[in-house]
């Protein structure tokens, strides 16, 4: 939910909020202000009246005060967005039906002083828009729900077997043949299950530009990724000079294709064409390049990886941008200035952060919000480890064993929401919400949160989630509706995905005591 504030002083009395109050705001806080003008519905005219925005920078820039007195209520933050965090406090501190659209907008804020600030600097959720398209529309409403739970970056998951979904010029083939493949799967691949049903869409740049600048109005940094060079069928099936004989078309299975870019010249311009792109539409420092999961069967065994994300980061650092990339990366070592997000398990975030890389922890045993939420038999496509609303708020991004400077190195949490198996925003909601709102908490707040308070609050907070029109998953378990009896799962143990991540890390070393070897020539 919207995390619980570092400190609550109330007060007696309660401030007026309605067409009449004024708000005072300086220039540099324009953004906010416009933004508190639409979400609250009230014009809130300039003036020296009730509302005052300002920025305080002897705060930490994500820090806030809110402070409401009969006749004043004034926010200040360390930067803009600090007030704007500041903000949603205000939103929570309201009744549900000041979140509609409609309706009555004069209202009472409690009398008191909210003093608040976050843990970490990324708390992060990553959206795959690869294997299922989702409007426009529906990206911004996501950001916004993200938005509101105080969450500042989204990472999005643009291109991988099953669909590309943005424009390249000069390579008109990506969207014309890779962002559509002929069906998808119903439920998990053991199944082998098929609808029927074309599916596909991409972005246009203006599109892409579109999302960067909703989300920057409400502080939310959009980090792309494109992977490469496994995880690559679309881009190969679009052009077939890119891969290593294969001709077929994208993928409509789920799972791991073998057919990976062939790493001659003309894949590697192809990959520096697709990451100036990447750097033309979003200002991020950082841009994913993925490096997951990519077989070597097409290399004849030969792992080439590592020269290829070298020559990848320093295409990027010539641009003065910095790759974020799957812990995969760190085999065979991972460039300098590499950032981390660590998803096999715990381990790769402690190795990640003893070879002195930044990381972003988001193990799938914590962090997968397309794990199955319950053993309840209704739970819609079950698969994975059992990951209930408990589990996600126990999500800790810092393992323990590390030194402080290697602490410092991790950046913070991220949840995944991968949607092989939600096909519309509708699904996207069941299974994001309400563990998203826990996963917001476990990366604000300090050490020492407790499940039971969540719990005690998480009534009210269901109340905003309908308000908002979310279809979050009821506290009670699935409903008749949600079960999809048509695309049946593969519910996974957890002692068996261990013993399985324990298998797929065994050559990360958290305690390396020699370089690694030279890189070999990734063009040959």
């Amino acid at each position: 939910m919207i995390p619980e504030p570092v400190s609550v002083r109330p007060a007696d009395g309660a401030f007026a909020l309605g067409a009449e109050t004024q708000l005072d705001a300086p220039a540099d806080l324009g953004g906010v202000a416009s933004w508190l003008r639409t979400t609250l519905r009230c014009p809130l005219p300039p003036g020296g009246g009730g509302v005052s925005l300002r920025v305080d920078r002897a705060l930490s820039p994500e820090a806030y005060e809110l402070s409401c007195a009969p006749g004043r209520l004034r926010i200040t933050g360390g930067s803009a967005a600090g007030v704007f965090y500041g903000g949603q406090t205000l939103r929570q501190l309201l009744p549900p039906a000041a979140l509609r659209r409609a309706g009555p907008t004069g209202w009472l804020v409690p009398a008191g002083t909210v003093t608040d600030r976050p843990r970490f600097g990324w708390r992060g959720v990553m959206l795959d828009l690869a294997r299922r398209f989702m409007p426009v529309s529906d990206v911004l409403r996501f950001v916004d729900l993200a938005a509101f739970h105080k969450l500042n970056v989204l990472h999005l998951h643009l291109t991988d077997d099953q669909g590309w979904r943005l424009e390249v010029p000069g390579w008109p083939r990506l969207t014309d043949v890779g962002a559509w493949r002929a069906e998808s799967m119903l439920g998990a691949r053991q199944h082998a299950r098929y609808d029927g049903r074309p599916h596909g869409g991409f972005y246009t740049a203006d599109d892409l530009r579109e999302i960067v600048a909703y989300a920057g109005e409400r502080h939310v940094r959009v980090v792309p990724e494109v992977d490469m060079p496994g995880h690559m069928q679309a881009a190969v099936a679009a052009y077939p000079e890119l891969g290593n004989g294969f001709a077929g078309g994208v993928r409509t299975g789920w799972g791991i294709s073998s057919h990976v870019l062939n790493l001659g010249e003309r894949s590697l311009d192809f990959c520096r064409a697709v990451l100036d792109q990447l750097c033309e539409i979003f200002p991020s420092e950082l841009i994913g390049i993925g490096g997951d999961e990519c077989p070597r069967d097409e290399w004849a065994g030969e792992d080439r990886q590592p020269a290829f994300t070298a020559l990848m980061a320093a295409h990027l650092a010539g641009r003065g941008r910095r790759i974020y990339g799957w812990d995969e990366i760190l085999e065979g070592g991972a460039p300098a200035g590499a950032v981390v997000a660590a998803w096999r398990g715990k381990e790769p975030t402690t190795v990640a952060a003893r070879r002195g890389h930044q990381v972003v922890a988001c193990p799938d045993i914590a962090a997968y919000l397309d794990y199955r939420q319950s053993d309840d038999p209704g739970e819609p496509t079950p698969v994975g480890t059992r990951l209930t609303l408990a589990d996600v708020y126990a999500f800790s991004a810092v393992p323990e064993g590390l030194s402080p400077a290697e602490r410092e190195l991790v950046l913070g949490g991220q949840a995944n929401v991968w949607t092989e198996h939600m096909e519309t925003a509708r699904q996207v909601d069941y299974m994001t919400y309400p563990r998203l709102s826990a996963f917001a908490e476990a990366v604000w707040d300090p050490p020492g949160r407790s499940y039971e308070s969540f719990e005690t609050r998480l009534p009210a907070h269901l109340e905003r989630l309908d308000a908002l029109g979310v279809n979050y998953r009821p506290p009670s378990g699935p409903r008749p509706w949600d079960a999809r009896p048509d695309a049946p799962g593969n519910p996974r143990e957890l002692p068996d995905r261990l013993a399985e991540l324990a298998e797929m890390t065994k050559r990360l070393d958290p305690h390396p005591t020699t370089p690694p070897p030279p890189e070999p020539d990734c063009r040959r």
